[in-house]
Formats: C-alpha cells, sequence, structure tokens
C-alpha cells in the first residue's frame, strides 16, 4: 500500500499560543495554535496531548487528534468536541492565551508511494478531523484522494471547504439532509469507484463497517482507534488493544492500525 513511518519521532512539550478559537457547533471548536519556533514534524494521524489548566476536575492531558497543519503560518489546528469538563474548559481559551502540548505522537497513516494511487478516506464524527490534514499531505505528493464523511446532519458536518480544496468530498446523513441518506458503508460512491485502500476514524461501529466492506472487497484498510488514552506514552495502559502480536498500547504502536492486525469479529 505504501510506506507506514513508524520511526521514533522526538516528542516535544511545548506552551503553544493560541491564535484563533472558533466555535465550528455547539459540541465542536477549532483551535489554532502556534510557536515562536518552527512547528516540529508531524505526521497525518499522530496526536497530541494538551494540558488543561484551570480545571479542577481535569488531572490528566486530553488526546487530540492533528486536524491540519499550516507550515505558512506555523500553526496546528485542533478540532476539540466538547465532550466533558476538561474539553469544555479547553475551548474557553482565548487568543493569545498559552497551551502546554506534548507532540507528535503515535504512529500515523500509510502515505503511498505512487501518484497513480487512489486512497478513500472515510471519516465519522470527529473522526472526521485527522483526515483534513492526511488530505493535505496526499495533495502535496500528486494525489487528490476521495473523502466520504459521515453525520447525524448536515449541520455536524464540519470544514467541508477545506476537505474539498484537497480532495472530492461525497458525504451520507443519517436524517438525508446532506449527501446520501444513510451510513457511509451505503454510499453509492463505494460502487462507483474504484480504490486501493481505505483509511477510516470515527466511531467503533462505523470503522468495523468499514473495515468489514474492505475486507470483503480485499481492500487494504487503516482504522484509527479513539481508546480511552491517559498518559499518550504506552505507559499506564489503559488503552491497550488485543492484537495478533498480542496486547499492544494504542497511544504508541498507534493510533492507526491496518485491520489485519487486529482482532475484530468482521
Amino acid at each position: 500500500m505504501g510506506n507506514r513511518i513508524s520511526l521514533i519521532m522526538k516528542k516535544y512539550i511545548l506552551d503553544l499560543t493560541v491564535t484563533e478559537n472558533t466555535k465550528l457547533h455547539d459540541s465542536y471548536v477549532l483551535l489554532k495554535l502556534t510557536h515562536s519556533e518552527p512547528l516540529p514534524e508531524m505526521l497525518p494521524g499522530q496526536f497530541a496531548e494538551i494540558r488543561v489548566d484551570n480545571s479542577p476536575t481535569t488531572f490528566l492531558r486530553r488526546p487530540i487528534s492533528i486536524n491540519y497543519v499550516d507550515t505558512e503560518k506555523n500553526e496546528v489546528w485542533f478540532l476539540v468536541r466538547l465532550a466533558g469538563d476538561g474539553t469544555r474548559k479547553l475551548s474557553t481559551v482565548n487568543v493569545g492565551d498559552i497551551v502546554n502540548v506534548v507532540l507528535p505522537l503515535g504512529n500515523g497513516f500509510t502515505m503511498p508511494t505512487n501518484d497513480t494511487h487512489h486512497p478513500l478516506l472515510v471519516g465519522g464524527g470527529v473522526g472526521t478531523a485527522p483526515m483534513l490534514y492526511f488530505g493535505k499531505k496526499l495533495q502535496e505528493i500528486g494525489i487528490r484522494p476521495t473523502f466520504l464523511l459521515g453525520a447525524r446532519s448536515a449541520k455536524d458536518l464540519l470544514q467541508l471547504d477545506e476537505f474539498k480544496q484537497l480532495g472530492d468530498v461525497y458525504c451520507t446523513t443519517e436524517d438525508g439532509s446532506m449527501g446520501e441518506k444513510g451510513f457511509v458503508t451505503q454510499h453509492s460512491i463505494l460502487s462507483a469507484k474504484q480504490f486501493d485502500s481505505i483509511h477510516t476514524c470515527g466511531p467503533k461501529p462505523m470503522m468495523v463497517s468499514v473495515a468489514r466492506y474492505a475486507k470483503e472487497k480485499g481492500i487494504e484498510c487503516e482504522v484509527s482507534l479513539e481508546n480511552t488514552m491517559a498518559c499518550g506514552v504506552g505507559a499506564c495502559l489503559c488503552c491497550v488493544e488485543n492484537t495478533d502480536e498480542g496486547h499492544v498500547c494504542v497511544c504508541k504502536e498507534g493510533p492507526v492500525f491496518n485491520i489485519k492486525k487486529l482482532l475484530w469479529q468482521i
């Protein structure tokens, strides 16, 4: 399928400055952060652990996917879903505030080795976040990816303009308010086009369905797992996943895995 870069990348603990905090939805904000020095290299599919300050109920950093890296502006973007006290507090930061971040963490998606490759990038909910940066990196090597994005309704489909600048965008919504009604695995694009690989992130039931489809069609498939994480470096063992090589820490060995490695019943 291509090259999965699994080298041990240096991790940085950085005090980043907020350049933008935009509310995209009742449950989502987009944070853009910068640094006085050039940001380190980050790969699509990797994530960061973000410290939440001034939240008495929040003791652990929050793992957030790297949504996009704007090298010209030296910015890293994070799409934050307001899920609990920690992320709700994080969503209140103001421009100019300092946010402490550990990055880059984990292993990312496999990059194709030639520009004739046809990848399908499938995202659901906040799982669309890493697909934007993946699309950018694919575009940089001459590949126009196909994005298949799923959500409950039109208002839940985020960053569509940004996705459209990078590839062909198709959508499904459960209520039919945008794109085709239903789930991503029911979209007509799956029968209309042939794909060399599928890469997906989102709710586990969605990823299992996508993995099942890929297995049936004999297409290489990667999933980005969203197991509960704490430390982000493989020490606390709270994010373990059973694989063909035994139990591994998703934060360190993943979050991206080829479905052949996982013991999912598909």
